[in-house]
């Protein structure tokens, strides 16, 4: 009997001491590592779509959402995760199902025929209005802020290569024979299409795709902090910062000790500082593109004082563009790297 006990112990092992694998729990913390800072903790949207939404996750199929993990969406907030591994994967798949309990729908992968001049037209009577005049989507992210204010999600990019290499032509199709439930993407029945107006919308928008998915920009050939060395002493090199950031057209918010709030008052690190300053226009543009550059400005610049050598530090906004995979952002993010760059320059002349 005992050795009947111990085969079972051996042969049950693998099973006993992967308890997580490709479990709910073990989804439940993917999504909340990888994913809820986009799309909320309780998958409501935020940065990122709604994906809870009964009209979206019971629309689609596992193969959809597994390709839109792998892929992401280039230059549209959405990164690929090709580093997960097939069983966090699946686990996070059984997460998401377990919002509305359902299974998804499933799709057949044959073509969809139909005319594109005929589709052409009617996406730009029907569709041209929320996802742009050839797919683009709408500008900005999800957060209020960030997208039009009469939207309460941002529409798509129906031209995105991510996308189109996810979805079939028969989930485009049901998605808008269906629409989306609370959201402004309304059913072909009250758009007053046909079969055949759908299948020519179908057949536009697969126009679209190309044979290739564009490479995810990496930031791995930029460096995180832009560095400069001065020739000054702490005070003059301070000085000339303050100078060079209202040079720079921006307004100078506050000078502070890096540490103040952190170290006990009075004792701060008087050999390192910190100076705020921002332009405002320009920080309210950003944010109507993307809210999370709200973690990178106002501009600050760090100078410290280490054995007798000064040294000026910012952070390297075109590497955090990078981060963020979001195309309309990187134009900004390439003006901000050039008004760092020529502060700290102009300081350290």
């Amino acid at each position: 009997m005992k050795k009947i006990i111990l085969l079972l112990t051996i042969l049950l092992y693998p099973v006993m001491a992967l308890p997580g694998s490709g479990s709910v729990d073990e989804g439940k913390e993917v999504f909340r590592k990888y994913c809820a800072a986009c799309h909320g903790s309780n998958g409501a949207g935020g940065v990122g779509v709604p994906l809870s939404l009964p009209s979206f996750i019971d629309h689609v199929d596992d193969a959809y959402l597994i390709k839109t993990i792998r892929h992401g969406r280039p230059g549209r907030v959405m990164p690929a995760f090709k580093s997960l591994s097939k069983s966090q994967v699946q686990s996070l798949l059984k997460f998401l199902r377990t919002w509305t309990g359902n299974a998804g729908m499933s799709f057949s992968a044959k073509p969809i025929k139909g005319n594109r001049a005929k589709g052409k037209n009617l996406f730009k009577q029907k569709c041209a209005a929320c996802h742009g005049e050839v797919g683009q989507g709408g500008k900005g992210t999800g957060v209020t802020f960030s997208r039009p204010r009469g939207l309460p999600i941002l529409p798509s990019a129906l031209n995105n290569q991510g996308f189109l290499a996810s979805a079939t032509d028969e989930l485009i199709k049901q998605t808008i024979v269906n629409g989306r439930e609370k959201t402004p993407m309304p059913s072909a029945m009250k758009l007053g299409l046909q079969n055949q107006d759908i299948n020519d919308l179908v057949s536009y928008v697969r126009s679209w795709q190309r044979k290739k998915i564009p490479a995810i920009k990496t930031a791995a050939s930029d460096s995180p902090i832009i560095i400069r060395e001065s020739p000054y002493d702490l005070a003059t090199t301070l000085k000339n910062v303050k100078q060079a950031v209202i040079g720079a057209n921006l307004i100078l918010i506050r000078v502070q000790e890096l540490d103040k709030g952190i170290a006990e008052k009075g004792k701060e690190n008087k050999k390192q500082i910190i100076v705020y300053s921002c332009g405002f226009s320009f920080l309210y543009e950003a944010l109507k593109i993307d809210p999370r550059v709200g973690l990178f400005l106002p501009c600050r610049i760090t100078i410290i004082e280490d054995k007798g050598k000064v040294k000026l530090m910012t952070i390297n906004p075109k590497r955090l563009s990078a981060h963020f995979n979001n195309s309309e952002l990187d134009k900004l993010c390439e003006e901000m790297y050039e008004k760092y760059t020529d502060i700290l320059d102009e300081a350290t002349i």
